[in-house]
């Protein structure tokens, strides 16, 4: 499939080089528009050798071709006719300005009215330049035309600044292109139950008892799960992730807090993903002041509430209910036991001991266990395996395809 990278002048063009890069991993051919702007950064030579094609830098024919080349005068229809996707990053405040305005002053611009495929943009700017109302309000036209935006990242700026406006990561991008070419709209009319992060269970008023949880691969299994057409509520402990867009997010911070956030909301759910990692104690008695330093202390623990098992009790017919087992050791035997004894569907097994992998990662592996079968999933990034696990959630559904599929050593990849 074949994917238009618009390049425009900000100091983030240079990442386009390895965005381009991870894009043809994934069997893309990738073509490459640049505005006048853009070359101040980066020559469109680098691109040419990347891509093996010709890039593309502005509207009319280069100096020395014959200017009545009628090729070069409809170049811009043709290449808005051929691409599959039109991937602008970085895209600067200036060309969200004029996507959102209709103003076609350049090849790329141009290009953008002239297309009828998926648009991703991937802004980065200076922090004010991003916050300004007049930027906001561009990406909510953008947003409000279909046009998919990814997110920046905040940190550390080119300009010196700290705050939001660094180009997303390519994985994100590369993420985004991947979901508008290949659509899924396999978890329509389903709701889907998240919970996600480590809940918190207050010693004093300052300090909690509490766990490693980042809550990525919850809300990884939310923006996929969003992607594929389901509703999505999201009961999140504390984390400092971004909400997930068009995701319902309720939350809480407790583990009471989260089952009666759970439980209230069961009654809308259609499938119940368990991936918070919930404090399996809590203090019995809350000091109502700082506890001061005097020498050693015993804490005086009791069980939290099992969230899994009061929604497998619950449960009416037709509701699929998985739940996250993280562990350490005899890691099989112990998500086995977990799996029968709550009544879950399945358990999305963690084995947390291994290095890169799990909390505080980007990425993860994990067993997907039923009562039937153990399926491995390989060592991918979090939103990668967020839709592995969506496809053997959906494959509950179906169980001869499963079957099929076992005996066969098959299986149908996510997105």
């Amino acid at each position: 499939m074949k994917v238009t990278v618009g390049v425009s002048g900000g100091i983030a063009a240079y990442k386009s080089a390895e965005l381009i890069r991870d894009l043809q991993k994934q069997a893309l051919d990738v073509h490459v528009v640049m505005t006048q702007a853009a070359q101040h950064f980066i020559q469109p030579l680098t691109f040419a050798a990347l891509t093996g094609h010709k890039v593309i830098t502005g509207l009319w024919a280069p100096e020395g071709a014959d200017p009545g080349d009628a090729a070069s005068a409809i170049e811009h229809i043709e290449a808005a006719q051929t691409t599959d996707a039109l991937v602008v990053a970085p895209a600067t405040a200036d060309i969200l300005a004029k996507f959102a305005h209709g103003i076609a002053d350049d090849f790329l611009t141009t290009m953008y009215l002239a297309t009828t495929a998926p648009v991703i943009v991937a802004p980065a700017m200076n922090v004010n330049m991003w916050q300004h109302p007049a930027t906001q309000a561009n990406l909510e036209t953008l947003a409000a035309r279909n046009v998919r935006i990814v997110q920046p990242e905040s940190g550390y700026l080119a300009c010196g600044m700290i705050g939001a406006g660094r180009l997303a990561e390519n994985e994100a991008i590369v993420e985004a292109v991947l979901s508008v070419l290949h659509h899924r709209n396999d978890l329509a009319g389903e709701t889907v139950l998240i919970t996600a992060g480590g809940t918190r269970e207050a010693l004093d008023p300052v300090r909690f008892l509490g766990n490693r949880s980042s809550g990525k691969m919850g809300y990884a299994m939310a923006e996929a799960a969003q992607r594929r057409g389901a509703r999505v509520i999201l009961v999140s402990a504390p984390t400092a992730l971004r909400a997930p867009t068009n995701v319902e997010v309720v939350p809480v911070i407790s583990t009471e807090d989260m089952r009666n956030a759970v439980l209230s909301r069961l009654d809308q759910a259609t499938i119940v993903i368990k991936a918070a990692a919930v404090a399996d104690y809590r203090p019995r008695m809350q000091a109502g002041q700082k506890l001061r330093r005097s020498g050693p202390l015993t804490l005086d623990l009791e069980p939290t509430e099992d969230i899994l098992a009061a929604v497998v009790e619950r449960r009416r017919q037709g509701l699929l209910v998985v739940g996250f087992a993280a562990e350490t050791e005899d890691v099989l035997a112990h998500g086995r036991d977990k799996l029968l004894r709550k009544g879950a569907d399945a358990i999305v097994l963690n084995d947390v001991s291994r290095e890169g992998v799990g909390f505080d990662s980007d990425r993860n592996a994990v067993t997907f266990l039923t009562r039937d079968r153990a399926m491995e999933l390989p060592e991918l990034t979090k939103r990668e395996l967020a839709g592995r696990i969506l496809d053997e959630i959906l494959a509950l559904r179906q169980p001869s395809q499963v079957l099929a599929e076992t005996d066969a050593g098959l299986r149908v990849s996510g997105d």
